[in-house]
């Protein structure tokens, strides 16, 4: 897409959990542009994971406007999704699991590949190409299984480069990672931002905000309570307020 291009819009947009009345993120306003690296902070429970499952077509929103790539999100969910990388949070992995790196970062082009088509050369050299660049072309053929918790993540993060997205969307990429792994998992992301690449993540942690981070966005209970540049929003000292005040309250 065209540097400075909207990718999502949202306004006024409020989504509630099925059978719920509450909305779990309400009011929201957000507009994420390509090129852009737009991190999105705040405690547990703010609404930071909804919020990219709204985006993703994952939940459906109950009022407001909804938009990615020009498309309504509700009603044109799975063509969003396939321009869309999306590293979840906490992906359960078997350690007796028999698939292999290869086979799982194969399935981040499931979408391209289309049903009842098998991959083709093409393919392959785009799982290649993706684990090479995480630095995981040797696990080839080794068994998820067997990966601690930093490899599993760039195993991750090579499956959404495969898909060749418009736009990544990263939950929490840092949980659970050693001091070590955190350093490889954001030099991956700042290579993948310098590439071109549009990214979305959200992160419970304030030191956990990557250094190419372009703008920050503040949550706190369902609602957006700030958001701007990076540095504007960290000389703020609103990420510390917000987080203060929950541990206040706890």
């Amino acid at each position: 897409m065209d540097a400075g291009s909207e990718i999502i819009r949202l306004r006024n947009l409020c989504t509630a959990y099925e059978g719920e009345r509450i909305p779990a993120i309400r009011n929201i306003d957000l507009s994420v542009s390509s090129g852009d690296f737009v991190c999105v902070v705040g405690p547990n429970g703010s609404g930071k994971t909804t919020l990219l499952e709204t985006v993703n077509g994952i939940l459906r929103f109950t009022s407001g406007l909804g938009e990615a790539f020009g498309l309504d999100i509700t009603s044109n969910g799975n063509a969003i999704r396939r321009r869309v990388g999306y590293v979840i949070q906490n992906f359960e992995i078997d350690p007796f699991s028999p698939f292999l790196c290869k086979n799982v970062v194969m399935s981040g082009r499931a979408g391209k590949i289309g049903l009842l088509r098998f991959p083709d050369s093409r393919d392959w050299e785009s799982v290649r190409r993706s684990m090479d660049l995480v630095g995981m072309s040797s696990y080839w053929g080794r068994p998820v299984g067997k990966l601690s918790g930093g490899e599993f993540q760039k195993i991750l993060l090579a499956r959404a480069m495969a898909q060749e997205p418009d736009i990544f969307l990263l939950d929490e990429p840092f949980a659970n990672l050693d001091l070590r792994a955190r350093s490889e998992v954001e030099r991956l992301l700042s290579r993948i931002h310098a590439d071109g690449s549009t990214l979305l993540m959200v992160s419970h942690e304030v030191n956990s905000i990557p250094r190419p981070c372009t703008h920050i966005v503040v949550m706190d209970g369902g609602r957006i309570i700030s958001q701007g540049p990076k540095d504007e929003i960290i000389q703020s000292g609103i990420i510390g307020e917000i987080l203060n005040m929950r541990r206040t309250r706890g």
